[in-house]
């Protein structure tokens, strides 16, 4: 047999075995290269495995030719023989090894898709949490935002009510008109400071008042609680009110129903203004209207009656001179001619009291023009056993007056305490001057001590022709005529009886104390000057 040559084979194995290793490594540094690249890629992982083993397959497979090849170079076939089947046995292995690495392939790759189909599921449940979780996040931030609002808005509104609240209650204090509050069964259930001063109560006693107790007429409390009931409310309404002392006072009542969330009334809120000024106004309103109408007939009667009293007081007279003194017809003559003369008087009167005339006006001391009065007058009362004191303020400011005039209001006013004091037989006469120096006024007091003046009387001493004297002693003009004269001076008088000062004890004084107020000098000027009041209009006085 011819041989042939086996180096060439021997090359060409050893060169492929070694051209297999350098491949083999190659390859899985590439696919280690691929895997650091992407490491969640499994193709490029499983890649890699399937490398390794097939380099590891390559060095065993390739290095069993190698050490053979040098075996048998050596003419050591014998060892080779011995260590052929381990080395077939472990490329063997080997194969098996990257036979079945090659073989789960599809299974791996099967994995790897189900478990990324998996992946990207859990990836969209993971980003629909996590947009649920922004979205809470929103939610609680748009929360967040409404709960800072809703607290800013609760606490503006607190504010407000709080605001509103104190504005309310401000009125409800500062109001100087009563302001109540009551149930439906009449009980007051508030009412403020200026409601209890106008009743007369203390704060103490505000829990237990009702209407059946302020309200001088159980009539007035059923009608009023029917209107409220009816219509709602109650509007300008003039009522009695009785205060704590008894005494009676006029109101103005307006009051609106309060209903609860039902609609059911649970009570009414009510303002009541006190109308006793007012009332007492239009009282004296209606007297000076009274008197300005009388002065208007009483001058027209005078006028009527002054002409045929002057004929009989003449003829009176020539018809005297033909009778002898002392006979009946001369005694009766004198008789006619002295109720003549009282006639004149009292048409005279009538004249003064219906049109006051012109007169000089000059700067007058009062203290002087009561001297003047009172020694005029002092002899007639120390005849009727009175007592006079005399009480005359140091320089006392001057008053603008007719002096004539005002000595007749004062000899008037004399007079009248005299009478006042003659039924007892004696009493005492008190005169007094003092100055205001803040109101800037001339005060004179003149003061009795006898039997005073009526409650139910007090309020028509100054109407014409309103007397208390037995006939003949009086006409009723007097004071009529001396309220006119002080009006006409832009003063006041004022009457008050009993005496409620003066007394040590404090109790009330026997007698009657009439007042008299005048601006001084200065201040009286400047009034006439800025006066533009009809005459017959009468100014503010009190009784």
């Amino acid at each position: 047999m011819t041989g042939l040559p086996l180096f060439p084979t021997f090359v060409t194995d050893m060169a492929g075995s070694v051209a297999n290793i350098i491949f083999a490594f190659l390859a899985m540094r590439y696919a280690f290269l691929l895997t650091k690249k992407h490491p969640e890629n499994f193709i490029w992982g499983y890649l890699l495995y399937i490398c390794i083993a097939i380099s590891a397959f390559s060095i065993s497979r390739a290095a069993g030719h190698i050490v053979k090849q040098l075996f048998f170079l050596t003419g050591n076939r014998a060892v080779w023989s011995v260590i052929s089947p381990y080395s077939g046995g472990f490329n063997t292995l080997l194969l098996i090894s990257v036979s079945a690495v090659t073989l789960f392939y599809h299974k791996g790759v099967q994995a790897y898709y189900l478990i990324g189909q998996k992946a990207d599921k859990l990836k969209c449940a993971n980003r629909r949490l996590e947009n649920a979780a922004r979205e809470m996040k929103e939610l609680n931030l748009h929360l967040e935002e409404m709960n800072i609002h809703l607290e800013e808005k609760v606490e503006e509104r607190t504010a407000e009510l709080s605001k509103s609240e104190k504005k309310f209650r401000h009125l409800f204090s500062a109001s100087k008109d009563m302001v109540f509050f009551c149930d439906t069964e009449h009980n007051l259930m508030d009412i403020n400071e200026s409601g209890l001063e106008m009743l007369g109560y203390s704060p103490s006693y505000a829990p237990l008042l009702d209407l059946h107790v302020i309200f001088n007429n159980e009539y007035d409390v059923e009608q009023y609680f029917s209107s409220i009931q009816e219509d709602g409310y109650v509007k300008d309404r003039e009522i009695q009110f009785r205060r704590k002392d008894g005494s009676i006072i006029y109101v103005l009542l307006s009051a609106t129903a309060v209903f609860d969330e039902q609609g059911t009334m649970v009570g009414c809120e009510a303002i009541a203004k006190d109308l006793t000024r007012v009332k007492n106004m239009m009282e004296q309103l209606v007297s000076s209207e009274k008197m300005a109408s009388v002065g208007q007939m009483a001058a027209g009667v005078a006028h009527e009656i002054n002409t045929p009293l002057g004929v009989i007081l003449g003829y009176a007279q020539l018809m005297k001179d033909d009778f002898e003194k002392g006979s009946e017809m001369y005694q009766n003559l004198e008789v006619i001619e002295r109720q003549t003369r009282a006639s004149r008087k009292i048409v005279a009167d009538l004249l003064k009291f219906s049109r006051q005339t012109d007169s000089a006006r000059e700067n007058l001391n009062l203290n002087e023009v009561l001297t003047d009065v009172l020694a005029v007058t002092e002899h007639s009362l120390h005849l009727d056993h009175i007592h006079t004191h005399l009480d005359l303020a140091e320089d006392l400011p001057q008053v603008i007056g007719d002096a004539e005039k005002l000595r007749q209001v004062f000899v008037n006013l004399i007079n009248n305490a005299d009478h006042a004091m003659e039924e007892q037989g004696r009493g005492d006469l008190f005169l007094s001057t003092e100055f205001d120096r803040k109101r800037k006024q001339v005060v004179v007091r003149i003061r009795d001590t006898g039997h005073g003046i009526p409650k139910d009387v007090k309020d028509k001493i100054f109407d014409p022709f309103f007397t208390t004297k037995p006939v003949g002693k009086g006409t009723g003009l007097g004071l009529s005529v001396s309220y006119g004269i002080i009006k006409d001076h832009n003063g006041t008088i004022e009457v008050e009886s009993p005496v409620g000062s003066g007394s040590p004890t404090g109790n009330p004084l026997p007698g009657t104390v009439f007042r008299i107020v005048m601006p001084v000098a200065a201040e009286a000027a400047a009034v006439r000057q800025s006066m533009t009041v009809p005459d017959k209009q009468q100014p503010s006085w009190k009784v």
